[in-house]
């Protein structure tokens, strides 16, 4: 449905909640149609950078750029740890007087009285094809598990986890090269227009819920860092995934010679070995090191990985990275989080 009726959404009072880049695009949609914005609703500022100096959200700087009313509060719920800042929220959402509030990775969760004030509820844009990957980390998940396709899922919130009624979907599908930074600025986008057309149908009444499917569900539990080490005795084609996966964060990596390693881009070779005949290596086993790529041996097949960084550098593809990081055949990377490696 195109954004044809822009007149009808502008009459909606829109209070806004959510914190990173991600969110800070469907604001800025928001903003460039013409929308009243009258409240925004953001993460505390954080510490960030060498200096660790308090940085406020990409969504909150976005909202002072257009001179917007901005809360922070550490936590909704008014018999909470945090009863003032709950109630000092609340009294600012009834004199801001939203008709619907629109979240997106907010980062804290919506008690009843919160998705009970605006009329027309709060509409979340989550960043996958519900009932699939409910959950924090929808887009890492999506490619570590191998899924075609993606999407943004509109969906009218309720007091579980990504479990409310769904208003709109918009699909994309996931490309062989496709990292989760790469899908999530494209979904960023997909996610304000939808949101955009969700509005306008709200205004004139003709939004449609539909029940997510009882069948299908399955969750997007928070990356940890920890996940980052790869497990090299896993298939090629899986350590390749959670690459992309993991790519802006937390990076994957692996151990070679005592020296912790980002590896960034990959690509498998099923049916990759030494050569013809050769007899199975350990995984984790360098196999070959050149311009084209480090060749390393894993539980199923051949990884070639094209693009390295050591601590403090910076990216680098394979035939750079050698050049000060040399590697041979028969080295050995650790094969898990809690081996030395060889």
């Amino acid at each position: 449905m195109a954004w044809g009726s822009q007149a009808r959404a502008a009459s909606l009072r829109v209070a806004f909640a959510g914190t990173p880049e991600f969110a800070r695009v469907a604001l800025e949609r928001l903003l460039a149609a013409g929308l009243s914005v009258p409240l925004v609703l953001t993460q505390p500022d954080r510490p960030a950078g060498r200096g660790l100096k308090l940085q406020a959200s990409p969504v909150k700087q976005l909202a002072l750029d257009h001179g917007l009313a901005v809360i922070q509060p550490r936590s909704l719920r008014l018999e909470g740890k945090f009863p003032q800042e709950a109630q000092a929220a609340r009294a600012a959402l009834e004199a801001a007087r939203p008709d619907v509030m629109v979240v997106a990775a907010y980062g804290l969760i919506l008690p009843a009285w919160v998705l009970q004030w605006p009329r027309l509820g709060c509409l979340n844009i989550h960043a996958s094809l519900l009932p699939r990957w409910r959950g924090a980390a929808p887009i890492h998940r999506a490619i570590e598990a191998g899924d075609a396709e993606t999407g943004i899922t509109l969906m009218q919130m309720d007091e579980g986890l990504d479990t409310g009624a769904m208003l709109l979907a918009g699909r994309l599908p996931i490309g062989h090269a496709d990292t989760t930074g790469r899908l999530h600025n494209q979904l960023a986008a997909l996610g304000g227009d939808l949101v955009l057309q969700a509005l306008d149908l709200a205004a004139c009444g003709a939004l449609q819920p539909v029940a997510q499917p009882s069948e299908g569900v399955t969750y997007a539990h928070k990356i940890e860092k920890a996940e980052s080490a790869v497990d090299w005795s896993q298939a090629a084609e899986v350590i390749a995934r959670r690459i992309r996966a993991f790519d802006p964060f937390p990076g994957a990596s692996t151990t070679l010679r005592g020296e912790t390693l980002k590896l960034w881009a990959a690509v498998p070779e099923p049916g990759g070995q030494a050569a013809p005949g050769a007899a199975p290596v350990r995984p984790g086993t360098v196999l070959a090191a050149g311009a084209a790529g480090v060749r390393i041996a894993c539980g199923q097949g051949v990884l070639r990985v094209t693009q390295w960084q050591r601590a403090g550098g910076r990216r680098l593809d394979a035939g750079e990275f050698l050049r000060g990081f040399p590697m041979a055949a028969g080295e050995r990377c650790a094969i898990a989080p809690d081996e030395a490696g060889a």
